[in-house]
């Protein structure tokens, strides 16, 4: 079990199937997981099947998730609003509520053409089969939303 941590941190390897949990700069634990429907390549658009990639944090814990308990991320991020803005798929209103949100570190609007409800979850880790979301074994998951409390950063990389 981890144990209660100081200064918790997630690290996702998407490449590698990980998640990792830290205490400042000390990794504390390493599980295995499973991503999106078209893992290759950081989230686009709602709909294509990837995990997004960059710097997040917990915006939420959910222990009614229909995939047994999941952690909420803050995807989309600025980053994402600024692409989105620049290729016409968000407006300026919903690029300016996106930075809102992550400025003071609250949920972003998860209903835009950038996609959003990314969710570390339960449910499994049998093939890439979310649609674009971190997927654990349930007793993984279980463990992870028990020592992990809103606020904690996650980063993602490919």
């Amino acid at each position: 079990m981890l144990d209660a941590l100081e200064d918790p941190k997630i690290i996702i390897r998407k490449q590698n199937r990980t998640l990792e949990v830290y205490d400042g700069d000390v990794l504390i634990k390493t599980f295995p997981l499973v991503l999106g429907f078209a893992p290759v390549g950081s989230k686009q658009i709602e709909g294509d099947g990837k995990t997004p990639e960059g710097e997040f944090y917990v915006f939420t814990k959910n222990a009614q998730s229909k995939f047994h308990l999941s952690l909420g991320l803050s995807y989309p991020s600025k980053d994402d609003a600024t692409r989105g803005l620049a290729k016409g798929l968000i407006s300026e209103n919903e690029r300016d509520e996106i930075v809102s949100a992550i400025d003071d570190r609250r949920m972003p609007p998860q209903k835009t053409k950038l996609g959003g409800e990314i969710y570390v979850h339960g449910g499994g880790i049998e093939g890439d089969w979310t649609c674009g979301c971190p997927a654990l074994r349930n007793e993984d998951i279980a463990e992870i939303f028990a020592a992990i409390p809103v606020g904690t950063t996650v980063t993602i990389l490919p």
